[in-house]
């Protein structure tokens, strides 16, 4: 940390800031009165649960607020900046700060599907500040956003720039949107939860990326973000806030290890850490900020088989050519077996593009696999006809990562819950009503919800929804695909804890794909983890966590941040290899996969068939 930022001027100064949005029940203020600043080469971390104001903070401070429905309604907005000196931004005109933002001012948005333009290619939204605000030519445009892919670790740079953002994974287009935040080197970088979505090793890359960059070209960055293990390995200070309010702010180090507020008490004891169950078997409930968890007892499960898989691949046709033949195959999934009992939970981790939503889509054959068996409780599910497939869903459901896209945003909760009901013709219309009305109760929300509409619920309470949606038909087995990645601490503890009891009273067996470990490791009976479209490695939750024997297996688990700042991990620390390409010419047939056995139901796939 920087000891020489506190005389120095700081990069930005929040001053009493209060923003205000107008609704139909009157003015609602965003945040209320909130100070704090950000030094050169200082990172200070904002945290809090969704609605806290971390995120309007940074809009006032973009003055982006203004094109969300929000106004400033009152304090100061304080800028050093490069060419014109010391300013309040809350005065600008927006000519001027067009000329600040992206300039100046750097932002990596949350979500960058939505950050980047689906019609132009990633070299072209790269070169346009570049030209707008550096006034470079279009081939020394051209050749800096080359550099900045490269500093930003693209696997094949001089390709992505000619890709459009839907060809790009979301670990790589989160890396599009860092490059072109840093490519006019801003002298503050807002960074909105910019590693949310992605997995821990991208995660740990990005990380150590943003710090490594900080620290060569002093940048002030401005990091918001509810995951307090990222907080313990970038900020140098930290504010917490909670509704609207500053309730706290300290050293990474006091907040930590001497956290005086009771909310941020609370929200430290709710974080999930990686081995915090060591020595038990099952699973446990996680720890709700400010109330104790109600799950009582670990849940056993049985020894009786609901799902079993055999030899399951998967791969998508590459066309080229006039004729648009096929001429290579993406390998997604390739020789995947294992089983899933009786209410009991078997989660699938890995990176992006390891193949672990393909392997969950696959289950339920919403995408079509080349070969294999699934056989759910007796059905052999790959030798069923169209409608018999339709039949045998009712049994097997999913739960998809983003509820809000997989809601219709027309249509009241109510009737979204009811349609599987209506679907097969389950009951009468009164009787499809008391069941939705229970499921209501039963996933903890109000039965006022009913009437509403997807966009009036937080991400927490949608995510409830699709679940209610999922137990509808009373199934057997549910496939949750990222299910709680991108909830808040808290509502991802509320939403575990309701799938585990649920579990428990319905006796449901779940495929939990996910790449946050800790989850993993607090809701599992066993673990598979995914490379390249491969388990490499398979075993009771206990024996994969504590003796993790295949070498991706031990660069995943080295990768996750842990919440303590004195264990911070260096960008030395992380060997990551590069991913090889999953795509391979038609006629290649990959060798099997052969497992070892290494202790009882724990296989590891043999190294030089993979990793």
């Amino acid at each position: 940390m920087l000891d020489d930022t506190s005389t120095a001027q700081p990069v930005a100064r929040i001053e009493n800031l209060r923003v205000e949005f107008q609704t139909k029940a009157g003015t609602v203020a965003g945040v209320k009165d909130v100070s704090f600043e950000i030094g050169a080469g200082e990172t200070v971390c904002v945290v809090g649960e969704s609605g806290s104001g971390k995120s309007v903070s940074s809009l006032a401070l973009m003055r982006l607020i203004e094109y969300g429905g929000g106004t400033i309604a009152g304090g100061k907005l304080l800028f050093d900046s490069r060419d014109r000196g010391p300013l309040d931004l809350a005065d600008q005109s927006q000519r001027n700060m067009r000329d600040i933002r992206g300039n100046e001012i750097g932002m990596i948005f949350q979500e960058p599907m939505t950050a980047l333009n689906p019609v132009f290619t990633v070299g072209r939204q790269l070169t346009e500040g570049l030209r707008v605000h550096r006034g470079l030519s279009k081939a020394e445009a051209r050749a800096e956003a080359l550099s900045l892919l490269q500093q930003v670790r693209i696997p094949e740079p001089e390709r992505r720039l000619d890709q459009y953002p839907h060809e790009l994974s979301g670990g790589m287009r989160q890396r599009v949107v860092i490059a072109m935040a840093l490519a006019c080197k801003p002298r503050l970088l807002i960074a909105d939860e910019p590693t949310t979505a992605l997995d821990v090793t991208i995660q740990a890359e990005i990380l150590a990326l943003i710090d490594r960059l900080k620290r060569e070209t002093g940048t002030a960055v401005m990091f918001i973000t509810h995951d307090m293990a990222v907080v313990a390995q970038m900020a140098d200070r930290v504010v917490v806030m909670f509704r609207g309010n500053k309730v706290e702010e300290g050293t990474a180090e006091e907040i930590f290890e001497r956290p005086q507020h009771p909310y941020t008490k609370a929200l430290l004891a709710a974080v999930p850490k990686l081995g915090e169950m060591s020595g038990t078997d099952l699973p446990s409930p996680m720890k709700l900020v400010g109330q104790e968890s109600r799950i009582p007892a670990p849940i056993p499960g049985s020894t009786e088989v609901l799902l079993k898989v055999e030899n399951l691949t998967t791969r998508f046709a590459v066309k080229g050519g006039l004729m648009r033949r096929t001429v290579a195959n993406v390998h997604a999934v390739e020789d995947l077996s294992f089983s899933v009992n009786k209410g009991q939970t078997l989660s699938l981790v890995g990176e992006s593009g390891c193949g672990k939503s393909t392997a969950g889509r696959s289950l339920l054959r919403l995408v079509e696999p080349l070969s294999g068996k699934i056989d759910l409780d007796g059905t052999d599910v790959m030798a069923l006809s169209q409608s018999g497939l339709r039949n045998a869903r009712r049994e097997m459901q999913m739960i998809f990562q983003d509820p809000f896209a997989s809601l219709n945003p027309q249509i009241q909760l109510a009737d979204q819950v009811a349609e599987p009901l209506s679907n097969y013709g389950v009951g009468s219309r009164s009787e499809r009503q008391d069941r939705v009305a229970m499921l209501f109760d039963r996933v903890e929300l109000p039965r006022s919800f009913m009437q509403r509409y997807p966009h009036e619920l937080s991400g927490g309470q949608r995510q409830r929804i699709a679940i209610a949606r999922a137990l509808a038909l009373n199934p057997k087995l549910i496939v949750a695909d990222e299910a709680v990645s991108a909830l808040d601490v808290s509502v991802q503890a509320q939403v575990v804890n309701l799938m585990m009891e649920l579990q428990a009273d319905l006796g449901l067996g779940y495929v939990f794909i996910s790449h946050d470990m800790a989850v993993v490791e607090r809701v599992s009976h066993h673990v598979g983890v995914m490379y390249l479209g491969r388990i490499v490695e398979i075993g009771p939750r206990r024996a994969v966590f504590e003796d993790p024997r295949h070498p991706y297996t031990q660069a995943l688990m080295k990768a996750v941040p842990i919440a303590d700042p004195k264990k911070r991990k260096s960008e030395k620390d992380l060997h990551f290899k590069p991913i090889p390409s999953p795509i391979h010419p038609v006629g290649y047939e990959p060798a099997p996969s052969v497992y070892n056995e290494v202790s009882p139901g724990h296989f590891v796939l043999e190294t030089d068939s993979g990793y």
